[in-house]
């Protein structure tokens, strides 16, 4: 079987609250691990109506209180909006506090707007120290400091939290494969350089202390129900969600729609259908069909699944269902 996952956002629907969102995401994580995933993900966003994971750290820790034994960590983290040392210390606290269980994974975009991006670190320039900011942050977690540093990350020090490089152009395939670090793409919103970015990474990895072979994580949207008709019903939060971010109006995650033409103009929805075209939809036997071609075609080493979905519990039932089709359930009767 695959290893799955979970990547949430914490999402916070129309009617609801942040502290709903946030009940709802350990209540998830915890229905996750009893089903058999193998790390739940939470993604920094900011300044963003619909989404409470922005204190990203802190919701982690939250998550893996909550939970035994399930893997938990960032999906990422933003780096361009801290500086290295600080991201050091908070996720060598969190593997201090939970061993073996934490994970990085580490984005080179913002996650927000420009004004937001300043208010989060001043100082921002036009430089690109993404690279650079890596390899400093994957020093600070080695057992013993470069020879001189007067630096060091206290906790983080020998935890040896292992760092993914997040993606979804050529960029972040080509420094994970330099640095041989395990590489998760973005697929689940932004498909365009999948088959190329995969390529890349696999084809010039080069092996490291961390990694001795690619390992590549294809990210899916998963809306599962009992009937394909339901499980569309479910995608139109997303498809709407999307639509109105990418035209200037994002809000909290929106409820399902049962004319989605009424509510895309039509110049819109080839971008929406195109940006979220990495996506198992419908019935179990729907989902199991097209998880198994995204599987066979890009044969990814993890699958990670995220799923907008209004109704926690419809939310729930889907993941559910995807780790039946995926064989870490048995199916139900």
């Amino acid at each position: 079987m695959i290893p799955i996952s979970v990547l949430d956002l914490s999402p916070i629907p129309e009617g609801f609250s942040a502290a709903d969102a946030l009940a709802n995401t350990l209540d998830l994580a915890r229905h996750a691990e009893s089903w058999g995933y193998r790390r739940f993900w939470l993604a920094e966003h900011h300044n963003s109506a619909g989404i409470a994971s922005a204190a990203t750290s802190v919701l982690i820790g939250h998550v893996a209180g909550g939970t035994k034994t399930i893997r938990v960590g960032a999906g990422g983290v933003m780096l361009p909006n801290h500086a290295p040392l600080v991201i050091a210390e908070q996720f060598g606290t969190l593997a201090t506090l939970y061993p073996d269980r934490i994970d990085l994974g580490l984005g080179r975009a913002p996650g927000t707007d420009m004004a937001t991006a300043r208010a989060l670190r001043r100082g921002l320039d036009q430089h690109d120290g993404f690279p650079n900011d890596v390899v400093e942050l994957l020093g600070y977690f080695e057992d013993e400091p470069e020879e001189g540093a007067r630096v060091r990350a206290i906790p983080g020090v020998g935890t040896h939290v292992p760092i993914w490089i997040l993606g979804s152009s050529l960029y972040g395939a080509q420094l994970a494969a330099h640095l041989g670090l395990p590489y998760a793409f973005a697929s689940h919103f932004a498909p365009g350089a999948l088959e190329q970015a995969v390529e890349i990474y696999r084809r010039t990895f080069r092996p490291s202390p961390w990694l001795d072979k690619p390992h590549f994580m294809l990210a899916v949207n998963v809306f599962a129900a009992p009937t394909d008709e339901e499980g569309s019903y479910l995608r139109t939060t997303m498809q709407l969600g999307f639509a109105r971010l990418r035209t200037g109006m994002p809000g909290q995650l929106p409820r399902p729609v049962d004319d989605l033409d009424a509510h895309i103009s039509p110049e819109i929805r080839p971008m929406v259908d195109e940006a979220l075209r990495i996506s198992a939809v419908g019935s179990p036997d729907s989902v199991r069909a097209a998880l198994d071609d995204f599987i066979a075609r890009y044969e990814p080493d993890e699958l990670i699944l995220t799923g907008q979905i209004h109704d926690h519990a419809a939310r729930l039932r889907s993941f559910e269902i995807a780790a039946e089709v995926l064989g870490a359930l048995p199916v139900k009767a």
